[in-house]
């Protein structure tokens, strides 16, 4: 494996790492501003966020060169 090839692959990791702390920490700063019992944002931001970033991982693997 190239070393860019590599460098690609650990920042879309490091994307997809950072991606998923955000969402969880808007999603329990989201639950707590109003004042549910259950923690719905803690839930599906992450969710959405973890479709779209897979649906971009696919996306950007299948390019042709």
């Amino acid at each position: 494996m190239r070393n860019y090839e590599l460098m690609k692959y650990a920042g879309m990791a490091t994307q997809f790492m950072a991606t998923l702390g955000v969402a969880f920490f808007l999603g329990i700063k989201i639950d707590k501003w109003s004042n549910l019992n259950f923690p719905i944002a803690t839930i599906c931001l992450p969710l959405l966020m973890l479709i779209y970033m897979l649906w971009k991982i696919v996306k950007e693997s299948n390019t042709q060169k």
